[in-house]
């Protein structure tokens, strides 16, 4: 049996790296690159890409749990500090509580991402065949936004590093700790937003492909060809219509298996996201109208601490429930094009393959419109 050799591959290897370049995505694996690579900067990525496969990498994959472990260790220490041995103080009870839950809901995350592992692998590699049928020019026009965001969000955050220095080697270490569960959390919701886009994408061409055959339906030919013509066009339609139902039925269930496997991650993401900005505009609103200071900005990691984080939270929240609501909608337009398909033919074949087709009943809502 042939078997290319290791120089082959290696260029094979070579020239898919060489084909990302930003905004200019043209495949699942270009536009996920950004992404993945700073997964894999935090050690949540223990996967290598052979081809168009995703596999398991041991030597990542130790390195992932030397991360979650340490992580482990490190976060029990912070709280042992701040909760029982005292010796790391915050400014009263709200700004405690406001501590803790972040601490505690980023700590919970964390390892659920790292359980998560091999399921998360499933779920990329589902994704992977279910987009390879999109045009590279689809790829393209996600790149703009996924790049942009990934990026500009990675380097903002990383940003606020600096202004993790102090002169108490304990505030230090709390800052760490609370950069990195930021920087996690961050990857893993844009993770999930960019799966919800790409299968986004997938409805947005079945709808396409649907209203192409629509459109086939209603421009009829003249009565005296109509029945050679019907003779001669309904094999076509009804495997398209069968090829269609398949692929929809697919991608619904990449739709279920992402909310699925997110779903705990998502939950405590919006419990963290919503609390933070509770408490930080408590936090002003008590300063401003009584003078009073509730928190040491200097424990925190941001520069301009109100302005920033709940700036950062609002926009990051906002984005996500905009690819759910705008995927939500995809996929619904999918149900008004059948009916439209249902209403404008007169084949009984045709009718009845669509009506036992019923797309519509198979339209996922994504996580963040149900928690909603």
């Amino acid at each position: 049996m042939f078997r290319p050799s290791s120089k082959f591959q290696g260029r094979a290897k070579s020239k898919v790296r060489k084909r990302w370049r930003l905004f200019h995505a043209t495949d699942f694996q270009s536009l996920m690159y950004p992404c993945f690579l700073f997964c894999k900067i935090l050690g949540i990525f223990p996967y290598k890409i052979n081809a168009s496969t995703f596999e398991a990498s041991r030597p990542r994959y130790i390195l992932s749990t030397v991360v979650i472990c340490v992580f482990c260790i490190y976060g029990l220490a912070m709280l042992y500090e701040v909760d029982i041995s005292g010796r790391l103080k915050f400014e009263g009870v709200p700004a405690s509580l406001q501590g803790n839950c972040y601490y505690l809901l980023g700590s919970f995350i964390t390892v659920v991402t790292y359980i998560l592992t091999g399921s998360r692998m499933r779920l990329l590699q589902t994704v992977l065949d279910v987009s390879s049928k999109l045009p590279p020019e689809t790829y393209e026009k996600l790149s703009r936004l996924i790049h942009a965001k990934d990026i500009f969000g990675f380097i903002f955050l990383i940003g606020q590093a600096a202004n993790c220095y102090s002169q108490n080697y304990l505030d230090i270490l709390i800052k760490i700790f609370a950069l990195y569960i930021t920087l996690l959390v961050f990857q893993m919701d844009m993770l999930y937003m960019n799966c919800v886009c790409v299968l986004k994408a997938c409805f947005k061409k079945i709808n396409d492909n649907l209203s192409n055959l629509r459109e086939l339906v209603i421009n009829d030919e003249p009565h005296l060809l109509r029945r050679i013509y019907h003779e001669q066009r309904n094999p076509f339609l009804l495997m398209e219509l069968k090829a269609l139902k398949k692929r929809h039925l697919i991608v619904s269930d990449t739709v279920q298996m992402l909310n699925v496997i997110f779903s705990l991650q998502l939950l405590a993401t919006i419990v963290m996201t919503f609390a933070d900005i509770t408490f930080s505009l408590y936090f002003y609103i008590v300063e401003r109208e009584n003078g009073e200071t509730l928190i040491n900005v200097d424990k925190q990691i941001w520069y301009s601490y109100y302005l920033t984080s709940i700036l950062y939270y609002s926009t990051k929240i906002a984005l996500i429930v905009w690819a759910c609501e705008t995927g939500k909608d995809k996929a619904l337009e999918i149900g008004t094009t059948v009916h439209e398909v249902l209403i404008n033919t007169n084949d009984k074949q045709i009718k009845d393959e669509v009506a036992q087709n019923i797309l519509y009943n198979f339209i996922y809502i994504f996580s963040y419109k149900r928690v909603h």
